[in-house]
């Protein structure tokens, strides 16, 4: 049964990302990114990530994705006022983004595929539970996540520093 859901919400992801790319309109296309996002989240579901998909649900489909729509907004998208790219910019993208595909494309033919003895695999039960993530991030990444949350501090002055209008 996991393996009929995996396969519709992969067709779901594909079809929604090609509507994105090849849709006229922006708005649609942010309103088919928030179906790829969905979709994904589904598939974080079928591997037992429930916290990852209520992340990515929260973050991406919700704060990022209503961002995205409001400047596509505050943008006001027409087709007479878009400049129009020259022949060698469009000729330079495909190249560009061909490279790209070969590039990954190398990457993945040249992985290894790792094959892991079963004593070191984690129960299917605990991959992506908010217990085993909490026990894991103040264990074992605890310098890195303090270091992370300084950093976002940092920023957060420096964005108010910033803002901050002269007296």
């Amino acid at each position: 049964m996991r393996e009929y859901i995996f396969y519709f919400l992969a067709f779901v992801s594909i079809i929604s990302a090609l509507m994105v790319v090849f849709s006229k309109n922006p708005i649609h296309s942010v309103l088919y990114l928030v179906i790829c996002f969905f979709s994904i989240a589904g598939h974080y579901l079928i591997l037992n990530a429930e916290f990852l998909a209520v992340v990515h649900v929260i973050i991406y489909a919700g704060a990022i994705m209503v961002l995205f729509l409001f400047v596509i907004m505050l943008l006001n998208l027409n087709k007479e006022s878009e400049p129009h790219k020259p022949a060698i910019i469009k000729f330079a993208s495909v190249i560009s983004g061909s490279l790209l595909v070969l590039v990954l494309v190398a990457a993945l033919l040249k992985s290894e595929n790792l094959n892991l003895p079963a004593s070191t695999h984690p129960s299917m039960h605990s991959i992506g539970m908010v217990k085993d993530l909490g026990k894991s991030l103040f264990t074992d990444y605890l310098l890195p996540f303090e270091i992370s949350s300084v950093l976002f501090l940092s920023a957060m002055v420096g964005v108010v520093l910033i803002s901050k209008k002269e007296a």
